[in-house]
């Protein structure tokens, strides 16, 4: 398979922001900034395993909102629920956290926060447990995937909320899409192009799923990547940037739509840094035709087109 090297300049540096505090994840927003949540201490896992959804003390919360011209801080605190999500939200936040509890009927832990700008509560419901991805369109539809713990139950849900694999809510948290055509065991990658293009890749067919045509006359098509496991790709629609998969999660596969339902064998990339070094991304997100690294406090990306 042919190999392709390709180097990236950054395009930010949060380094002046993050001091104490700690990067929990980097996500563009469907306006295209990219949104950084920070937390001013990792919580401690639960029997050093689980990760917790309400927290024992009190934590601080930032959001940066990046874009090559200016960073904006917000600052959240005084909370007790961990988050591990940041999505912009009509004209508010979205913090989401991964896990949440069910205690008894009518009981459970509200796992969404929409915050103002100022880092006021506005509101809270639930989402679910087992979150993977959390994108929301800019008309304000939320698009949650689930891994196999949110599918299958865990933390106290019986009957899971995300027991579908894929849902989509409005802004107050009302569902207005669940997933009845895909046998998701465990969603690896959700990609949220619009109100009209969704694509999501699940466990175990490791098909590549599409959404169109809006929730009110949605069809889905499906096509097989030829790649296991992979946690994540963008897309312009007609050529795709995929995770490398099981094994291979720190090189990249390019490929392209040939004929209908087909992608062609594509050719691998690898990504430099500035120094022309290889780019270890802590973090990293895919949203339509674009894929974000973050490197200490640097943060990079580049779009299909480039390529």
């Amino acid at each position: 398979m042919l190999k392709q090297t390709v180097e990236l300049q950054s395009f930010a540096d949060i380094s002046e922001f993050i001091e104490g505090f700690n990067i929990v994840s980097t996500k563009f927003g469907a306006d295209g900034r990219v949104y950084v949540l920070l937390i001013n201490e990792i919580p401690e896992r639960e029997k050093g395993m689980f990760v917790p959804a309400t927290l024992k003390q009190v934590y601080t919360y930032k959001v940066l909102i990046v874009t090559d011209k200016y960073i904006d801080e917000v600052v959240i605190g005084n909370q007790k629920y961990n988050y591990h999500y940041v999505q912009p939200l009509q004209n508010h936040l979205l913090l989401v956290g991964a896990r949440c509890s069910y205690y008894a009927f009518g009981k459970h832990d509200l796992n969404a926060k929409v915050c103002d700008y100022d880092g006021r509560t506005v509101r809270e419901f639930l989402l679910g447990d087992g979150i993977q991805s959390v994108q929301v369109t800019e008309k304000g539809t939320i698009w949650t995937s689930y891994f196999d713990e949110g599918i299958f139950g865990n933390y106290g849900w019986d009957d899971p909320v995300g027991a579908n694999g894929l849902l989509a809510w409005d802004e107050f948290g009302n569902k207005l899409y669940e997933n009845q055509v895909a046998e998701i065991c465990d969603c690896y990658a959700l990609n949220v192009v619009d109100e009209k293009e969704i694509w999501f890749y699940y466990y175990t067919d490791f098909s590549l799923g599409c959404i169109s045509g809006g929730l009110d006359q949605s069809k889905i098509t499906f096509m097989n990547p030829e790649i296991s496991g992979s946690s994540g790709f963008c897309t312009d629609g007609y050529h795709f940037l995929f995770d490398g998969g099981y094994g291979k999660h720190g090189t990249f596969i390019l490929k392209k739509n040939v004929k209908p339902g087909s992608l062609s064998n594509g050719h691998k990339i690898n990504f430099l840094n500035e120094q022309g070094k290889p780019l270890i991304a802590d973090k990293r997100d895919f949203r339509k035709n674009r894929v974000l690294f973050s490197e200490g406090s640097l943060l990079y990306q580049v779009a299909v087109e480039q390529l």
